[in-house]
C-alpha cells in the first residue's frame, strides 16, 4: 500500500499543535522524491509524513506500511533484484537493522545531530537512529482480569487461552522482546515454554493483540505501553503494568539506506525526527520521546521507575535465524503435546 501527500503548513499546524517556529528546520530545504518504508501504524504514519512535510514542504513523500518482519522480505527482495526503493527506514526494532548493517545496506551518517540523545540509543556507528521509547508490557482487562506484577505470573493455568501476545515472527517489539526474555535469568526460553503448554500462540502485531485486551476476549496481553495508554484514555477497559523482572523496549529506529535515492531529503528526514520538533510530535502521538527535554505524555510511568532490559544487539544479529527457529519448534512441539 503506497502513498504520496502533499500536506499544507497550516492543516499540520492544526493537526499536531506544532508552533511555526518549531518547525523552521527548512532553511536549505531539500526537493525531490522521498520514499519511506515503515511499520508504524497507518494512522501515526499518516501524522508523521504530514508533520514532516510541513517542515519541508517541498518534499514529496511516498510511503509504504507494514510490519517490520514483511519489510525486511520485501527490502531483502528488492536488494537481490538490484532495485532497492526506499530511501529511508522507520521501523520498530534495533536487531532488523543491525543485520542490514551487518549487510553493509546502511550509509553512515557520522554528522546526524545526535549530540542532545543518549548514545545507548542509537547506534555507535550512527547508521540507525532511536526516535522514541516503547515498553513491552503486561496488559490487563480491568474488567476480567486482576494485575499482576510478574512475567511468569501469566503462565499458570487459569490463564489458558486468554493470553494475547503478538508474534516475533511479524512484530519488531515482540521480536526484540524474545531476545531480550531469553537473554534474562529471570526470564528465559522457560516462560515461552510455559505459554505454549497453557495455549497461547503468538501471532500477528500489537494491534490485533489490544484489540482482544480492550474487548474482552482475552484477559491478558504482552503489548506495548504507548498503545495500552492510548486505549486507556480512549475509555477502553484496559491497564497496564510494568512486571518486576524488567521489561524489553524498541527505539523505532530510524535510517537510511546505502542505496539511498535523495541523500539530502532522507538527511531532513532523520533531522526533523530527532530534532526537538519531531520529539514533540512523538509525545503528541501518545509515545515517550528519546530526547529527555521532551516530556512523555501523562500516564507513562518515570523512566527512571522502570527496569529497561538492554540486550547486545550484536549478539541478538547474530543468533536471530536460530533464535526464530528454537522459538518456532518450541511452540509447534508443546503445541501437539498439548493436542495428544
Amino acid at each position: 500500500m503506497k502513498r504520496a501527500f502533499r500536506t499544507s503548513f497550516h492543516a499540520l499546524l492544526l493537526l499536531s499543535g506544532l508552533t511555526a517556529s518549531s518547525l523552521s528546520l527548512a532553511a536549505d530545504a531539500p526537493g525531490g522524491k522521498l520514499v519511506i518504508y515503515t511499520s508504524q501504524a497507518p494512522e501515526i504514519a499518516q501524522q508523521t509524513i504530514d508533520a514532516f512535510k510541513a517542515a519541508y514542504p517541498t518534499v514529496e513523500v511516498e510511503w509504504t506500511r507494514n510490519g517490520t518482519t514483511q519489510l525486511m522480505n520485501v527490502l531483502h527482495t528488492e536488494m537481490m533484484s538490484g532495485q532497492v526503493k526506499p530511501d529511508v527506514l522507520l521501523v520498530a526494532d534495533a536487531i532488523n537493522l543491525g543485520a542490514l548493517k551487518k549487510e553493509g545496506q546502511l550509509y553512515a551518517w557520522q554528522d546526524a545531530p545526535v549530540s542532545q540523545l543518549n548514545p545507548a540509543y542509537y547506534d555507535a556507528d550512527k547508521t540507525f537512529f532511536g526516535t522514541k521509547i516503547i515498553a513491552t508490557v503486561i496488559a490487563y482487562n480491568t474488567q476480567r482480569a486482576k494485575p499482576v506484577t510478574s512475567w511468569k505470573a501469566l503462565a499458570v493455568a487459569e490463564n489458558k487461552g486468554q493470553i494475547a501476545v503478538p508474534s516475533p515472527l511479524y512484530s519488531g517489539a515482540a521480536l526484540y522482546k524474545l531476545h531480550t526474555d531469553i537473554n534474562t535469568p529471570s526470564i528465559g526460553w522457560e516462560f515461552y515454554q510455559q505459554l505454549a503448554a497453557i495455549g497461547i500462540a503468538p501471532q500477528g502485531g500489537n494491534g490485533p493483540a489490544l484489540k482482544a485486551v480492550a474487548s474482552g476476549m482475552d484477559k491478558y496481553g504482552m503489548i506495548t505501553d504507548a498503545d495500552i495508554i492510548r486505549a486507556r484514555k480512549q475509555g477502553s477497559p484496559i491497564d497496564l503494568v510494568y512486571p518486576q523482572e524488567g521489561v524489553s523496549y524498541v527505539t523505532e529506529p530510524v535510517a537510511i539506506m546505502k542505496s539511498v535515492h535523495n541523500l539530502p531529503a532522507a538527511k531532513a528526514f532523520v533531522t526533523f525526527m530527532l530534532s526537538e520538533a519531531g520529539q514533540q510530535l512523538v509525545a503528541k502521538q501518545g509515545n515517550r520521546p528519546i530526547d529527555s527535554r521532551v516530556a512523555a505524555p501523562e500516564g507513562f510511568a518515570p523512566i527512571d521507575q522502570i527496569k529497561l532490559l538492554t540486550p547486545d544487539v550484536a549478539k541478538a544479529v547474530a543468533d536471530d535465524a536460530a533464535v526464530r527457529e528454537t522459538f518456532t519448534n518450541c511452540l509447534v512441539a508443546d503445541d501437539e503435546r498439548a493436542g495428544q
